[in-house]
């Protein structure tokens, strides 16, 4: 079996950062819809871990946790022999930055990515089904592929922050809107991890993720669809420009102080001074993001 080992390695992220229990069910299709993949990759992966003893196959139920997952990713993938990392992932921000640094043109064919970044044919498959779901480029009627004109220059991706400005703190201002205790926890949990070390320690991809999860939770709690649906939108193209700004990560526990004092007016239900907070927050973000603008630079 060719499982892809690094979706195995972030299943058993994901149920570590969710806080997921002994005998929580784990569906092959959310789980390809939160990693960006087919459900054939993730069924593999979940064989694996089937062995590795982390999940349990139930006879026409599917996986479920077997054990918490609990410590250091790092030790907890090395002790199962899942590096953190493979070829997919590394050959997708190889190919951002080519991209952002004018090395690769707008139109391009399946074979010069292949050659330039000597992958085989299921690799190839899998990165460019990648860059296509986060929405940075897409094939060509006919033959071919096209980058898109989006999230290509630094005041991209500060314009998809003032988008965001104008929507997320609307969201938690929506008639009945609720967040789950549970969602608030896992929050917080994901939080507490960046300040205990995971700001030095995690990858970008990683860093990227868990402010999606926290932002993506806030406005999904909000149970209007255009938000959220806008939101997640946003969040795939804008992927291509933010995962360079994990190069400056000191503004990052702030970050996370912000976040945890979003969760607690939450938690309150104090939800007018929540969108405010928020807003300030976002604020902050993108004035922080124009102070390193450089980095963002081809």
């Amino acid at each position: 079996m060719n499982t892809d080992r690094s979706i195995a390695s972030q299943i058993v992220e994901l149920i570590q950062t969710e806080g997921l229990e002994t005998g929580s069910h784990l569906p092959a299709q959310m789980l390809a819809d939160r990693l960006r993949v087919s459900r054939s990759p993730v069924n593999e992966a979940l064989a694996l871990l089937h062995e590795k003893g982390i999940v349990r196959r139930e006879r026409n139920r599917g996986f479920f946790v077997a054990q918490a997952v609990t410590g250091s990713l790092a030790d907890v993938v090395g002790q199962l022999g899942l590096p953190e990392s493979d070829v997919v992932t590394s050959t997708y921000f190889r190919i951002a930055d080519d991209r952002l640094k004018g090395l690769l043109p707008d139109d391009f064919t399946e074979l010069l990515i292949k050659n330039r970044y000597e992958l085989t044919n299921a690799q190839l498959n899998a990165v460019l089904g990648r860059i296509a779901r986060e929405g940075w480029a897409e094939r060509k009627p006919g033959y071919g592929w096209q980058f898109s004109s989006m999230l290509t220059t630094p005041d991209s991706l500060l314009q998809s922050y003032r988008l965001r400005i104008a929507l997320e703190p609307a969201a938690l201002l929506e008639p009945g809107y609720w967040l789950d205790p549970k969602i608030i926890e896992r929050c917080r949990a994901a939080e507490h991890h960046l300040l205990a070390g995971g700001i030095e320690t995690d990858t970008a991809d990683q860093i990227h993720d868990r402010g999606v999860r926290f932002h993506e939770s806030l406005v999904e709690a909000a149970g209007n669809s255009f938000f959220i649906d806008t939101i997640r939108r946003v969040n795939r193209v804008r992927r291509l420009l933010s995962y360079r700004s994990t190069q400056n990560r000191a503004r990052y526990v702030e970050h996370c102080k912000q976040h945890l004092h979003i969760l607690a007016l939450l938690e309150q239900e104090r939800n007018d001074e929540a969108s405010e907070a928020l807003r300030e927050h976002l604020r902050h973000t993108l004035e922080a993001l124009s102070r390193i603008s450089s980095i963002l630079e081809p």
